[in-house]
């Protein structure tokens, strides 16, 4: 009736609702104040049977205009309605007692005020005293709600939309249409948004808010959507239409749960909490939706939740927790919990000790968890993740679209470094730790932040210096790209090679030494071996002693002549040639006789 009085508009929809004179469902209705801003009201049933409609309608809302009637005073119905706006940590209302002509409203102003002040709303809650019947009062109450649309904060118009719905039906000629309280954000004629949980697109075909068509509409308002593409069967009441990209949704959480503070108000010293009773199965409420969830408790105030539907969430979102099988014999009604999501992309807990770790960690957590607390926790985070999880302020990605803890990733760049050093150290002829190898053993999941930890990190010294080329990571800071410990049979060869440079050892020398296929190539890599066919094996210098030694003969000059020079023989010369001549230093004529391309004093 208040609602009627203030609006001149009918709330109840149905039949029954006006028949019985209660409420049942979510009405709706809106007003035009002295100050030319319109705003509107979702009249919600206070009927302890119909808790979920009631939450549903208050879930999105960010004002409440909270109404005890003079001649009942305060009911177990005002207890549990209390309970939950508290419990979603609305900040913003009006007490108003009604029924002003058919009792005196003081002592259920008392009364009132008193319980409100313990809650959310505080004390500071604006009162007033009214009759629907006979009209006293209602000036002031339309004073007071001016008063109370200044005071609400102004939502940024370019938030990620999330509608909860709260009524789908179609209308002939138009097809279907949602409504729902657009708390932030902004909807356009044209616009697409994601259905969830099916994550199904949809596009908006049309947009009104308060009975009037328009182009767009930002929050908070009421908000019809036309849709276009779905039909009215795959929608219901506690969906959402969220803007892509901006959301989360996630089926695990972990949460800080608060308690009514009717029930318990004043903080405890630390040594005297205890964890929260709370039944292994709970009715979860966010918006206008509701699901069943599993409760893990981890420690003191701090608890996973399971859902059994997956939700779109921000960290930080509050969420209202119902035990309805609880209810039998409580004064008060259902027990009712608020909950302040901290993480809606939660670890794994592995091992004995995991839970309390992480109740340490998410207990010394602010209210409101920002950035730096969420990468602490996950050490990495993508930027387009970390912004569906509605973390602001993001620090500048370290590779790609990749944040990092500062802490957690100079952790990995000493990591990198000692890996580098120990594959040195284990195989000190190979061209480097391979990135893929590097990745694999820090745990990254992209190579990208491998090599992004490679590079130069301020505050490097020489001895954590990387290179990285081809692939492969080595110690860098002037040190070359010689080993720094050259395997014995590598040695014995470069010896003997040291007065003969074309005595290639033969295969008798080579198994001596103990040089096989996988050092020899690591050599070649590093620089100190030439590996030709035939299982011929040189110092890395022969090529250009080669090329100068033939250089001095007559020009063109033959295989034997070649082999005489280079005090060789044919198994050598032969392939030394050939590999001359894929390098460009000599060419083959055709008759089998060479000539030298170039100078030998442009090789050194």
């Amino acid at each position: 009736m208040l609602v009627r009085a203030l609006t001149g508009m009918e709330p109840d929809r149905w039949a029954e609702e006006q028949r019985r004179g209660m409420t049942i469902d979510l009405g709706f209705a809106w007003m035009t104040l002295p100050s030319g801003e319109q705003i509107a009201f979702v009249d919600v049933p206070g009927h302890e049977r119909f808790v979920s409609n009631m939450l549903a309608g208050a879930g999105p809302a960010p004002a409440v205009m909270f109404i005890v009637a003079a001649d009942e005073g305060w009911m177990p119905q005002s207890a549990e309605h209390l309970a939950a706006i508290d419990a979603l940590g609305v900040r913003h209302g009006i007490l108003v007692v009604t029924r002003a002509d058919l009792a005196d409203p003081a002592p259920a102003l008392r009364e009132a005020a008193r319980q409100i002040a313990a809650t959310s709303l505080g004390p500071d809650t604006e009162a007033v005293a009214v009759s629907a019947l006979d009209g006293r009062g209602l000036p002031e109450l339309t004073g007071a709600l001016t008063r109370l649309a200044g005071r609400l904060p102004r939502p940024d118009p370019r938030s990620g939309v999330r509608l909860w719905l709260d009524r789908v039906f179609a209308i002939k000629g138009s097809g279907t249409v949602v409504t729902g309280t657009l708390q932030a954000g902004t909807v356009r004629t044209g616009g697409e948004l994601i259905l969830t949980p099916a994550m199904r697109p949809v596009r908006i075909r049309g947009v009104q808010s308060l009975g009037a068509a328009a182009g767009q509409v930002s929050g908070v308002a009421r908000v019809a959507l036309n849709l276009r593409g779905v039909g009215t069967r795959e929608l219901s009441r506690g969906m959402a239409l969220v803007q892509p990209g901006t959301w989360t949704l996630t089926s695990l959480i972990d949460v800080r749960l608060g308690m009514h503070p009717a029930e318990e108000r004043e903080p405890r010293p630390a040594s005297q909490e205890q964890p929260m009773p709370l039944s292994p199965r709970l009715t979860l409420h966010i918006g206008a939706a509701r699901t069943v969830t599993r409760v893990r408790m981890l420690g003191t105030g701090i608890a996973r939740l399971s859902l059994a539907q997956a939700l779109p969430l921000h960290v930080g979102d509050r969420v209202l927790l119902r035990d309805p099988g609880a209810a039998a014999g409580r004064a008060s009604g259902q027990p009712i919990y608020g909950a302040t999501v901290l993480d809606v992309m939660p670890p794994r807990l592995r091992g004995s000790g995991s839970a309390a770790a992480a109740q340490r960690e998410l207990a010394s957590w602010p209210e409101q968890p920002a950035a730096p607390d969420l990468l602490r926790r996950h050490r990495l985070l993508r930027a387009s993740a970390a912004s569906a999880m509605g973390l602001r302020n993001l620090p500048p990605p370290v590779s790609g679209d990749w944040l990092a803890d500062p802490e957690h990733w100079q952790g990995l760049r000493r990591l990198l470094v000692q890996a580098v050093a120990a594959h040195a150290a284990s195989d000190p002829l190979a061209a480097g730790l391979p990135v893929d190898a590097a990745r694999a053993e820090l745990g990254l999941p992209d190579r990208g932040l491998v090599e992004a930890l490679a590079a130069r990190q301020p505050g490097d010294d020489g001895a954590e210096q990387l290179e990285l080329a081809g692939g492969y990571l080595r110690r860098g800071g002037g040190r070359g790209t010689q080993p720094a410990q050259v395997p014995e049979a590598v040695r014995a060869i470069l010896a003997d090679l040291a007065d003969a440079p074309f005595r290639a050892p033969d295969a008798g020398r080579l198994q001596e030494l103990g040089l096989d296929n996988r050092t020899a190539a690591a050599a070649e890599r590093a620089g100190l071996l030439l590996r030709l066919p035939g299982n011929v094996v040189l110092a890395a210098g022969a090529t250009d002693q080669a090329a100068r030694i033939l250089a001095r003969l007559p020009q063109p000059f033959t295989a034997a002549e070649a082999r005489q020079a280079l005090e060789t023989t044919r198994r050598v010369a032969i392939p030394l040639l050939e590999h001359l001549d894929r390098a460009g230093i000599t060419r083959r004529l055709p008759d089998d006789r060479r000539v030298m391309r170039e100078p030998s004093g442009s090789r050194n």
